[in-house]
């Protein structure tokens, strides 16, 4: 492997790493907003415990992604040297908003929410939690912009030196693929986060303790999952969906596995991508269905790989066509799951059907996989642009950084991850293991 190389997988890890982290807070800060506003109106102190448990957890993934977000700064400097002077005069915008505003807001306000419940009142308990939520949300969307522009450049121009300099914020900062990637992109964290709350409401049952609190937890997971898989499907993943077909057919042609240019085009469900002959082998498909959900009409041309020149392809196809269908294979699962658990829950059975509260348990890293393989779909098919159709990503690496030099460092930041997963872990698990009732019996300053 080159420096390249090196580079392009040492930021893949940390950013892949980092982000199991991220989703979850995202996720359970709009939660825990639902059940502070709960408590209010319920005035049942057992949904102010739920609330301060799921607190704890969000306070422990904040921290965690604070440290591991940390290496993906300097990596843009030590490894992306000439990206970053290429586009550093646009993304610097959006990346020092996120840490100078939204960072510095979820940190205060999860402050107060931690620590300052008993010197609020119960409205401003929820004031905290409420910017809490904001702030993460905030974060979120800087983030997405920051993607967004190297998906699709926009608010900017060329300058006198070469490099990129914004030339309209507004346009830049309210990009319409940030606007809708950002959407699919929440939608899938709140199921994140609705997952893992309903899995640990689950575990309570099945172990039958804490039950008041997780009937609580149960019924708001189930109901906020089924509300996002709903919104994840459409509009978001609709329009992000077009927007990739107008913008970067070479992706999805890769996506689907289609090399030849067709109308009425059809949608592979699976099959397996044979790019050296140019064909899907093995192929189950919806006749139409392509060319509908990409152009909104079952008569539309969808074009092939063939239609492009090789060096403007993905660079692996294949592992782009496995990441998409990972991800559409899991959504849908986790789509039947919730679908079923919110049929027992409207009938009142679900906290007795010990089956379907195994399966609520286990599900929880199905999210994390579908979102992992999410983001390798977009950024592989962005391949093999850094900022599409402006800078390549082999144009885009330090000059002078070896690939023993990225290769060492790869090695210290893996066993420095491991290390805190580990520690990460057996934190979770004490945490669960003391539960709700526990944590709302302690002195909260």
């Amino acid at each position: 492997m080159d420096a390249l190389a090196w580079s392009r997988f040492q930021f893949a890890f940390t950013i892949t790493y980092h982000y199991l982290f991220p989703q979850l807070t995202m996720g359970l800060a709009l939660l825990i907003v639902v059940f502070k506003v709960g408590a209010l109106r319920t005035g049942d102190p057992r949904w102010h415990d739920v609330a301060r448990f799921f607190g704890r957890i969000f306070g422990l993934n904040f921290a965690v992604g604070v440290v591991t977000g940390v290496p993906m700064e300097f990596q843009f400097g030590t490894n992306w040297a000439r990206f970053s002077g290429y586009a550093g005069g646009v993304i610097g915008l959006t990346l020092a908003l996120e840490g100078m505003f939204a960072f510095f807001a979820e940190s205060a306000f999860l402050g107060l929410f931690l620590f300052g419940e008993k010197r609020l009142s119960p409205r401003a308990h929820l004031g905290a939690a409420l910017m809490l939520f904001v702030g993460s949300w905030a974060s979120g969307y800087f983030i997405i912009v920051t993607n967004a522009f190297m998906q699709h450049p926009v608010g900017a121009r060329i300058g006198p030196s070469g490099a990129l300099e914004l030339a309209d914020a507004w346009h830049y900062l309210f990009n319409a693929w940030a606007f809708w990637q950002y959407a699919h992109n929440m939608c899938a964290a709140a199921m994140t986060g609705a997952f893992a709350v309903t899995a640990v409401a689950a575990a309570w049952l099945l172990l039958d303790t804490h039950v008041v609190h997780a009937r609580i937890a149960l019924r708001v997971g189930v109901i906020a999952a089924a509300i996002a898989c709903v919104l994840q499907l459409f509009p978001p993943g609709d329009r992000h969906g077009k927007l990739v077909a107008e913008h970067q057919p070479i992706a999805l042609a890769a996506m689907e596995g289609k090399f030849a240019s067709s109308a009425r085009a059809e949608l592979a469900i699976i099959g397996q991508p044979d790019v050296e002959h140019h064909r899907l082998d093995n192929p189950i498909v919806v006749p139409y269905a392509l060319s509908y959900l990409a152009y909104g009409s079952f008569g539309a041309t969808v074009r092939g790989l063939d239609d492009f020149p090789r060096d403007q392809w993905p660079d692996n196809v294949e592992l782009l066509y496995y990441a998409y269908h990972v991800m559409v294979g899991l959504g849908t699962i986790l789509a039947a799951i919730i679908l079923a658990a919110l049929l027992f829950l409207w009938r009142g059975r679900l906290e007795h059907t010990r089956w379907l509260l195994w399966i609520l348990m286990l599900a929880w890293p199905f999210p994390y996989i579908a979102t992992t393989a999410g983001w390798m779909t977009a950024e592989l098919g962005r391949q093999p642009w850094l900022v599409y159709g402006l800078m390549r990503t082999k144009e885009g690496s330090s000059a002078h950084v070896s690939g023993g030099s990225v290769a060492f460092s790869t090695i210290g930041w893996m066993g420095l991850y491991l290390v805190v997963g580990v520690a990460f872990l057996a934190l979770v698990a004490k945490l669960l293991a003391r539960g709700p009732a526990d944590a709302s019996a302690e002195d909260h300053y």
